[in-house]
């Protein structure tokens, strides 16, 4: 047996075992077979299509530790919870755990078994993470979500870049990249970040033959959602840009008597759960959400996704659109598209790019809200809601986001994704005069004590203190705990911050005064000119004219060689232009091309009329590309694929 068939066969025992499968999905193998080749490797495999088989399979095929790097913290759970329920050892590192978690993980990753180590972006530059993965015998780097390394993409995250440093220190090691939506500009991008030794890319089609693309112009949206939840049964996602219409036309829909509810990121993380279990469980039929709803969420009979408002980009309604349909059956992914919605789009790509001095402005906003003096803070990570910082100040959320990122871009701070993060605590008096002022309250004075003895560090920095060790410890309820700590707090003994799942701000460098920061000009413009050219991809395809706007997506993602669907708008309506009583002759010719290609002598016997009349219908045809000339000679029919103007 030669070492392919070797592998195939241990690959195929590994899914079989452990998740039960006969045999692996389009692409998986071949992705496993060049993985176990030590061979870098790009995949480009649209959601729902198995990207975790292509490292979970070659890491337990070979000896060591798999490092996965993903932005997120739902996924990294998801997936340890899944694994460890096959009894594979998985464990997770991410910003705002302890040290001495972090500490322990690490040495089993070097010393123990552990498969499996889930990593933050953001803990790639820390110290200790690069020492400990020094050491480790790692069979696989695999980078998921690996667009965000593309400084042009729409989703770029300056903490990916620092993945690149892992390579000189595990030279040997594989690297696999992981994206449902990258272009081919971003697809070359992510090869040379990552230090691919050659280009090599993996691609699954971006067809989704079941899901049916639809742009529903219309002034009356309500009127235009209620049809199309009447018509379509099943669980749907209602897309808007705002919290607020999020929760307004969620309540409209419940005045309508439909089981609605909305999510959105201003919502506390109980809820949310909530919310999605229930969405989850059929329990309600329609959630109403901003674009915070949907990442790692496992739905696969979700019928129809409906965007009231437009997206900024073809990768994010892509990424968006294709949570419907999952399992394969019909499923619907509409637009309602008002006159007015395009200028409204491009006014807001305005408004989200800030001039410099804008910028400027805002990051000494962000000093100032954060309590961060001149030249102190590098380092400092907090707790950050872009809403409460935005209000306080009166900027468009938009914009601030933008200025961060283009911050972000320039190397000064870093906004991570909504994540878990544990309690903080810090001691804001000096030891010598906490003895001295000692409260004299026996649960405060043990509380103290305990927290003395648990952390280190609290005298100078915020430390993450694990709440739910203090509560064994001590013997307290998590609500006398709570009190105790804000007790602790309110006699000005500490500063703390309690739990919580939101986004992190986490400082790169110490703050600046305002006139020394230095933005690159080439940076701000070449991301513009990216958002500009992201946005204008998404009006081409809502006014696609006769193209199948399937064909569009997949050309916009480098599928030149794409066919028509049969099932968006575009080539229904082309199917019924087709059939109209006006065009008999088309019609004939299309019925006879329907049915076998023919050479145009074959088919001016079949058909009586003029000829003359015949070859210039099909003159008109092939112009239109309604039918195409084959490799033989013949004609043969195809729906609508004139090619768009920038194709």
């Amino acid at each position: 047996m030669d070492p392919t068939e070797k592998m195939d066969d241990t690959a195929l025992r590994l899914l079989k075992q452990y998740w039960g499968y006969e045999a692996f999905r389009p692409l998986q193998l071949e992705t496993i077979r060049a993985v176990c080749a030590g061979q870098d490797t790009l995949v480009l495999m649209p959601t729902g299509g198995g990207k975790s088989i292509l490292y979970q399979i070659p890491a337990l095929a070979q000896e060591g530790v798999c490092i996965v790097v993903t932005p997120l913290i739902a996924l990294m759970k998801d997936q340890i919870d899944k694994l460890r329920s096959r009894r594979i050892l998985a464990e997770a590192i991410h910003s705002g755990m302890r040290a001495r978690d972090i500490d322990r993980i690490l040495d089993n990753c070097i010393y123990g078994s552990v498969k499996f180590l889930y990593i933050a972006p953001e803990r790639i530059d820390s110290d200790l993470f690069r020492v400990r993965f020094a050491k480790m015998r790692v069979s696989l780097l695999a980078v998921d979500e690996a667009h965000c390394i593309s400084q042009w993409g729409y989703d770029f995250r300056p903490a990916y870049l620092q993945i690149a440093r892992l390579r000189a220190l595990q030279p040997e090691m594989p690297v696999l990249a992981l994206t449902a939506s990258a272009t081919p500009d971003v697809a070359t991008d992510i090869m040379e970040h990552l230090q691919f030794a050659k280009p090599h890319i993996l691609r699954m089609s971006f067809a989704r033959p079941n899901l049916s693309y639809v742009v529903r112009h219309t002034e009356d949206k309500h009127g235009q959602l209620l049809r199309i939840l009447a018509q379509v049964p099943g669980s749907a996602i209602v897309y808007v840009r705002t919290r607020e219409k999020a929760e307004t036309l969620a309540q409209f829909l419940q005045e309508k008597e439909l089981s609605a509810a909305f999510y959105h990121g201003g919502m506390s993380y109980g809820m949310r759960s909530i919310r999605q279990d229930d969405w989850i469980r059929g329990v309600v039929r329609v959630m109403v959400a901003t674009n915070a709803f949907g990442m790692g969420i496992d739905k696969a009979d979700v019928r129809v996704v409906i965007h009231y408002d437009l997206c900024d980009s073809l990768e994010a309604y892509y990424q968006e659109a294709g949570r419907a349909g999952r399992d394969g059956a019909r499923a619907y992914a509409v637009i309602l598209l008002a006159e007015g919605d395009p200028e409204g789009a491009l006014r807001r790509l305005q408004l989200g790019f800030p001039p410099l001095d804008k910028i400027a402005e805002i990051y000494e906003a962000l000093g100032n809200f954060l309590g961060v003096a001149i030249g102190d803070g590098k380092g400092m990570a907090t707790v950050f809601n872009v809403y409460d910082f935005a209000a306080k100040f009166h900027y468009f959320v938009p914009t601030v986001l933008n200025a961060i990122a283009i911050l972000q871009q320039n190397g000064y701070l870093i906004l991570t994704d909504e994540m878990d993060n544990p309690a903080r605590l810090r001691f804001i008096v000096p030891r010598d005069e906490l003895y001295r002022i000692r409260v004299n309250r026996k649960a405060l004075d043990h509380l103290i004590t305990l927290l003395l003895r648990r952390n280190t560090g609290l005298f100078s920095s915020f430390v993450s203190i694990d709440e739910a060790e203090l509560v064994h410890l001590s013997g307290y309820t998590p609500e006398h705990l709570h009190e105790l700590l804000k007790t602790l707090w309110q006699l000005r003994i500490i500063r703390y911050i309690p739990g919580s799942k939101s986004p992190m701000l986490i400082l790169s460098e110490e703050r600046l005064p305002t006139e020394n920061l230095r933005i690159s000009p080439e940076s701000y413009a070449r991301r513009k000119e990216c958002a500009e050219r992201r946005i204008q991809s998404m009006f081409d395809y809502l006014h696609p004219h006769d193209t199948c706007r399937s064909v569009l997506i997949q050309r916009y993602f480098g599928e030149q060689t794409a066919r028509p669907c049969g099932v968006c708008d575009i080539c229904i309506a082309q199917r019924k232009h087709d059939a109209s009583p006006s065009h008999p002759l088309r019609r004939q010719i299309l019925d006879q091309l329907t049915a076998e290609p023919l050479t145009i002598r074959e088919l001016t016997s079949r058909i009586a009329g003029n000829p003359q009349q015949i070859l210039a219908e099909v003159t008109r045809l092939l112009e239109e590309r309604r039918i195409e000339e084959c490799a033989t000679g013949r004609l043969q029919w195809i729906p609508s694929q004139k090619p768009s103007p920038k194709s």
